[in-house]
């Protein structure tokens, strides 16, 4: 069986994700400075994303959690949350 590495993460951005799938817990808006804003309306909101590496991790958010999406696919993540190897 192959051991997961878990963690939990403070405030955190990327430029490596290449796709994010957010489950049903999730209110999208987009902001005036033009970055979609994903807020968790419910605790263990999950996020999976595919970074550049082909590897995946899963993220899970309580609730008010919040993901800001910019320009280039700059992802930006709220403390705090916690990070799972996939």
């Amino acid at each position: 069986m192959k051991k997961t590495a878990t963690r939990v993460e403070n405030q955190v951005y990327s430029t490596r994700v290449l796709r994010s799938e957010f489950d049903r817990n999730w209110r999208t808006f987009v902001s005036r400075s033009g970055y979609v804003v994903y807020t968790a309306t419910a605790n263990r909101a999950k996020i999976i994303v595919l970074l550049a590496d082909g590897s995946r991790k899963l993220l899970i958010f309580g609730k008010g959690g919040r993901v800001l999406v910019g320009g280039g696919g700059t992802s930006h993540y709220s403390k705090p949350h916690v990070a799972r190897d996939l």
